[in-house]
């Protein structure tokens, strides 16, 4: 894939929080960055030292990383994306070392398609809920993170 790091950054950006507000996109932008910067654990060996590419693209990770979910088509994929310059100034605002203050060290942010944000955020214990950010719930690691 020929997008450079920043371009990766402003489309995941755009798919998995454009409709969030500016707080909202940062929000996420953080929580990405954070599993760059993080220094234990299974984000720390994806990023291999820093890289945004390898957190992005880490399979499993970000349903707008991927054109098929569950066998069919995704269309909501970072790849049909048409980054905005919001989009680039949020990504630039991230890897210059910014982050929102609310999400904290937050690893990990799911929509909930609900008002309630679960507890535990993988459901194998390794984040525990943090804050809510409009429609995302972030989670921060626990203890039993650092041994992923």
């Amino acid at each position: 894939m020929g997008f450079s790091e920043r371009e990766l950054l402003a489309r995941i950006i755009m798919c998995e929080a454009g409709g969030e507000g500016d707080t909202g996109m940062r929000a996420v932008a953080s929580v990405i960055m954070n599993r760059v910067n993080v220094a234990t654990g299974e984000y720390a060996r994806i990023s291999n030292g820093g890289s945004i590419r390898n957190i992005i693209l880490q399979k499993g990770q970000f349903n707008c990383a991927t054109d098929t979910l569950g066998g069919k088509y995704n269309p909501q994929n970072m790849y049909n994306m048409n980054p905005e310059a919001i989009h680039y100034e949020i990504a630039d605002w991230a890897i210059s070392g910014n982050r929102i203050n609310e999400v904290d060290n937050s690893l990990w942010f799911m929509n909930p398609f609900s008002k309630n944000c679960p507890n535990v955020f993988p459901y194998n214990g390794t984040g525990n809920l943090h804050t809510r950010i409009n429609n995302h719930c972030f989670f921060i690691p626990t203890p039993l993170y650092n041994e992923t």
